[in-house]
């Protein structure tokens, strides 16, 4: 832990969008001297949740939100988002190139939904899909929007912020913003459009901006494509509103699991150090579910614990595993109603909990899988819903039990 360390990335990132401590400190639920305090490097965070909004408000990238956490002496909140070679070298560098192979497809409407679960970031390896973007649609013709964290944002303030980061000055209203990305693209560009965290702010922003970059993405005969990145709200808008959403004609694609070969990927670019003869990844991946924070967990305990052989650190990742705050962390605000602890208690005595579908009608079950404990395996109606690993399951019931 690094006061100095922490307190000056925390000036950097609120002098780049000009945040104030006051700004900072109503988003987070403390006062503006406690803020302060953080910049001048006398107290630091003690509240995981509070860093994460923190990061949100100040729209840090997945690998900056990394850099604080740790310098406020958190595990990071996106593992596996390291810097990874250009090139098929890069984990999931196949489904990457998929996504824009569909996006160059999709007539006449070039909208597709990137959906990823907790711990992946929105989108994950955001910076190995702007790369690809701007190969293949040219650097000035690759725009991408991070709409503003704040709920209190009002439209004309939330709307100038996502127009500057399209290039476009002096935007003060929804309607403006409409207007300069109609401009630009009656120039005649073909225009990609990656929008990260698109479920910030409220859910009317959100979808205003939706019904803008759909509008005039229709107009336009395919020359504006649209990558919207989200979770559980951009899921929403796809699929609680039936054929009157905003987005029902886009393109639906889920973050994929994490393989071997990825796993193997990343561990030799970021923890070469955990890499033995007797590391058994097939077997780690099993053990964390393909969950990317135990993974990430798994591979730094080896690195500091190294062992001669593999098989006698599975027993001890397992019980470290599962008191991993992160999960705690998940689990706790899950259990404050008798009646969730109940539900909670039978689904984690369950092998599955039923079946896999596109949109989750049960509010709980949702919770559980965008928090990722658990979540589809297998293919067409024979998908079932499963607790992604026994990890997982033992921490809730000790989440349960305590």
């Amino acid at each position: 832990m690094n006061s100095e360390a922490f307190s000056s990335l925390l000036t950097t990132y609120m002098r780049r969008i000009r945040a104030s401590a006051a700004g900072v400190a109503s988003e987070i639920g403390l006062s503006r001297e406690a803020v302060n305090n953080w910049r001048n490097g006398t107290s630091m965070p003690g509240n995981r949740e509070r860093l994460r909004g923190c990061a949100r408000y100040l729209r840090l990238t997945e690998q900056e939100t990394n850099r604080l956490f740790r310098a406020a002496g958190f595990e990071p909140e996106f593992p596996l988002q390291g810097t990874s070679p250009a090139g098929n070298a890069a984990p999931f560098a196949p489904f990457m190139d998929q996504i824009f192979v569909r996006l160059s497809q999709a007539n006449p409407y070039p909208i597709a939904l990137l959906l990823s679960q907790a711990h992946w970031g929105q989108p994950p390896f955001r910076q190995e899909l702007l790369n690809r973007a701007r190969a293949i649609y040219g650097d000035s013709s690759v725009i991408h929007i991070q709409p503003p964290f704040s709920v209190s944002t009002a439209s004309e303030d939330y709307f100038s912020a996502v127009a500057r980061q399209c290039g476009f000055e002096g935007v003060t209203s929804d309607y403006e913003f409409e207007a300069a990305l109609e401009a630009r693209l009656q120039r005649g560009d073909r225009l990609f459009c990656l929008v990260s965290r698109f479920e910030q702010g409220t859910s009317e922003l959100r979808e205003t901006l939706a019904g803008i970059l759909r509008s005039i993405s229709e107009m336009h005969d395919g020359r504006l494509h649209l990558l919207l990145c989200g979770g559980e709200a951009l899921a929403d808008l796809k699929y609680r509103s039936g054929d009157l959403s905003l987005l029902n004609i886009a393109q639906v694609s889920y973050w994929p699991e994490l393989t071997l070969a990825d796993l193997t990927l990343l561990a030799e670019q970021q923890w070469a150090a955990a890499i033995s003869a007797t590391t058994r990844l097939d077997l780690l991946l099993e053990l964390c579910g393909g969950h990317p924070a135990l993974a990430e967990e798994a591979l730094q305990w080896l690195c500091n614990h190294p062992v001669k052989e593999f098989s006698t650190a599975l027993a001890r990742l397992h019980s470290q595993l599962a008191m991993s705050p992160r999960l705690w962390q998940t689990f706790l605000p899950m259990i404050e109603q008798e009646g969730d602890r109940s539900r909670l208690r039978d689904w984690l005595a369950a092998d599955e909990l039923g079946r896999a579908r596109p949109y989750l009608p049960d509010p709980q079950l949702r919770r559980l899988f965008w928090n990722n404990l658990i979540c589809a395996r297998g293919e067409g109606e024979a998908a079932r819903l499963v607790w992604r690993c026994d990890v997982i399951r033992q921490a809730g019931l000790q989440v349960l039990e305590s």
